[in-house]
């Protein structure tokens, strides 16, 4: 069973009005653990959603080639086509996208960083809007801003967050693509596994509704991992994807269907 995490467990006490199991989930320990688990986990969104793309995008090529009545090396032609080509540009798009990100908030601390050496009075005047708009005001007020902007580290990392609204992340774009290629390959070979495995096994099943149940549990799966990154409820998330994967497998599987004998 999956350990909840702080936030999970102080979402039920809430709901339960348990004070105890509040207090346990506010406790330091609790705190550092949780901060501990995230540094750790840190790709595991990149992983997630790359093996649900590899499972729906698989599969729904499965789909289509049974629905258009095709032989089975079609199946295995496509599929591993597929699973190279999207496997290498969502791992691509992922890359630079997390390369931008990256860049762009160091830009921007750079900027921030640029403004307090400068002009710093225009910065602490942010610094007192932000804490004006929290609810400080007065001494109150005065003492927050002299806090903040004694430290140009706490004084930055305020701007960036209130501001701007950027939380710096300790990823590597390079890993945040293995990681997203590495799952989309795993999780996505599966719809073919039945067919591989019949290269050198007669099996007297169909194929196709075995990859189907392979698919399912494969979605169901990663849709419930889904809860490291969302914090949803793990059944909720898993039957969502499952639902979402079987519309675009029906989908393709129509597609397939209505477009079978063309060019032959």
């Amino acid at each position: 069973m999956k350990t909840m995490t702080r936030v999970e467990s102080a979402q039920r006490a809430f709901k339960n009005k348990d004070i105890e199991a509040t207090k346990k989930a506010h406790t330091v320990h609790a705190i550092a653990t949780e901060e501990h688990t995230k540094a750790s986990g840190k790709y595991v969104g990149d992983m997630v959603y790359g093996a649900l793309d590899g499972t729906v995008t698989t599969f729904a090529v499965v789909s289509g080639v049974q629905g258009a009545n095709l032989a089975h090396s079609i199946v295995l032609i496509l599929g591993f086509a597929n699973l190279i080509g999207d496997g290498l540009s969502m791992a691509i798009g992922n890359y630079l996208g997390t390369k931008s990100e990256l860049e762009y908030i160091k830009q921007e601390r750079a900027r921030e960083e640029w403004e307090i050496e400068h002009y710093p009075e225009g910065e602490k005047e942010e610094i007192r809007h932000i804490f004006s708009k929290k609810g400080f005001k007065g001494k109150d007020l005065e003492r927050a801003v002299k806090i903040v902007t004694s430290d140009k580290k706490v004084w930055t990392d305020t701007m960036m967050l209130d501001e701007l609204g950027l939380t710096e992340e300790d990823k590597t774009p390079i890993w945040s693509a293995l990681a997203t290629f590495v799952a989309f390959i795993t999780a996505g070979f599966i719809p073919l596994l039945i067919y591989v495995l019949s290269l050198f096994i007669q099996f007297d099943f169909n194929l196709f509704i075995v990859s189907m149940i392979l698919s399912g549990i494969t979605l169901f799966v990663a849709g419930s991992l889904r809860t490291f990154v969302t914090g949803r409820n793990w059944l909720r998330s898993g039957l969502e994807m499952l639902f979402v994967g079987s519309i675009a497998a029906g989908a393709a599987y129509l597609v397939g269907y209505l477009l079978q004998g063309i060019g032959v």
